[in-house]
């Protein structure tokens, strides 16, 4: 029994490296059109505006569109780029995770892992910015899946006690991808970048295949709707309860889809007109993030509370966002911030957490493959909502604004929130 054991043991442990590396593979393909954006656009002739109007007028009534919305600027490229991936990461978040609930954990660990190798291996080939987009939509697809794949499978298999160390510790050593990815960039081209990515992933499909399925979706009744999306929608207090989670990670993504993503140009406009290059900035943010996903998993063992932890990293964030543009003395302040920023958006682990705790083992995959897929995928609304504003009130007060906005909308949701430390997940949604 204890031979038995102590296999079962090895299997668990083996399946929480292979889902923290392949999270490690996912932060780093993610991450790299932040990091290759200036240089891969720059390279392909996109700052200049008659290449920028040229693109926006081959795709049409959508061009005139997005012109109408601001997009068209060097800046703004990048935006439109950045949204086609996570509009993909969007989709493949409710396609991955029907399929997780239908078809189970292992499975979709292989198959969006080799999605987005392949999609970032063609990357490396685009030579202008409609393949490009095309190529960042399908990545993003494949994109969706790891994470949330990786957190329910450790959920599951992992005991209550520790499921939130378990799962902070794989984060956090995923999250590490964006930090290789940041140094090798200053070493390598950007389409070598894409093509390290892509082989990556290849490389890590040999292991999938030797970790262990959860015995707590194996182990559902037949009879049991498993995956149904609309499941979700049917029951009112069922629906406000997701709505409440997506609300929690919503201020993540605004912190690096415009503080780190546009680093750059946030430097320029708190007046650091020189010096700021946006793969420092999102090297030190995901390297805050892993320590700050650590201390996450620490800190709410210690406090037995995920609602208690997550408060705390929200008010870290508000503070050092507010001193990242009224306290700001020259570049090396401004990558302080960059680092400190990334460490208080640590509770990321812990949103998805609370997302895997608070839904049943037949929609658990949905849920927690949707749920950081759709923030990120709000992408769209928020940059919109930033170029827009950035247009009325500047750049520093519109970062402000948003900032009130969004954490207020966390914060009162996570004061509704019922806890969700320890509980247990062998239970079903009917």
């Amino acid at each position: 029994m204890e031979a038995i054991d102590k296999k079962k043991r090895d299997l668990i442990n083996f399946t929480i490296f292979v889902a923290a590396f392949g999270y490690f593979v996912d932060i780093f393909d993610l991450s790299l059109f932040g990091i290759v954006r200036v240089q891969s656009l720059e390279e392909l002739g996109y700052k200049n505006q008659e290449k920028i109007n040229e693109f926006l007028n081959s795709l049409g009534f959508l061009g005139e569109f997005l012109k109408g919305l601001k997009f068209n600027d060097f800046m703004s490229i990048g935006a439109l780029l950045l949204n086609l991936q996570m509009l993909g990461m969007l989709v493949g978040g409710i396609f991955w995770g029907i399929l997780g609930d239908k078809v189970g954990r292992k499975f979709i660990l292989f198959a969006s892992i080799l999605m987005f190798s392949i999609g970032n291996l063609l990357n490396a080939f685009v030579n202008d910015a409609f393949w490009y987009g095309v190529l960042r939509f399908v990545v993003g697809v494949g994109l969706a899946g790891e994470l949330g794949a990786a957190v329910t499978l450790i959920s599951e298999v992992i005991d209550k006690e520790k499921r939130g160390f378990a799962n902070a510790l794989m984060a956090s050593f995923g999250l590490l991808g964006a930090v290789v990815a940041s140094i090798i960039s200053h070493f390598l081209h950007w389409r070598n970048m894409y093509i390290i990515g892509g082989l990556l992933g290849l490389f890590l499909l040999f292991f999938i295949s030797k970790t262990v399925e959860s015995e707590i979706f194996s182990k559902q009744e037949k009879d049991v709707s498993k995956g149904n999306f609309l499941i979700l929608f049917s029951n009112l207090e069922r629906f406000v309860r997701y709505l409440k989670v997506f609300f929690l990670g919503l201020p993540i993504w605004f912190v690096f889809s415009i503080l780190i993503t546009f680093s750059p140009e946030v430097g320029q406009a708190v007046g650091i007109e020189k010096g700021i290059v946006a793969a420092n900035s999102i090297m030190l943010a995901y390297f805050g993030v892993s320590l700050g996903d650590m201390f996450a998993g620490i800190l709410t063992q210690k406090l037995r509370s995920r609602k208690k932890a997550i408060l705390f990293f929200y008010v870290l964030s508000i503070i050092t966002i507010l001193l990242y543009f009224f306290v700001n003395f020259n570049v090396y302040t401004f990558y302080f911030y960059n680092f400190v920023l990334g460490f208080a958006s640590g509770y990321w682990i812990l949103f998805l957490l609370v997302g895997a705790e608070s839904f049943g083992t037949n929609i658990r995959s949905t849920v927690v493959n949707t749920l950081p897929n759709f923030v990120r995928g709000s992408v769209f609304i928020i940059t919109s909502a930033f170029i827009y504003l950035k247009g009325i009130v500047g750049f520093v007060f519109s970062s402000i604004l948003l900032t009130f906005v969004f954490f207020g909308l966390s914060i009162v949701s996570l004061m509704f929130i019922k806890e969700t430390f320890a509980r247990d997940l062998n239970f079903v949604e009917k």
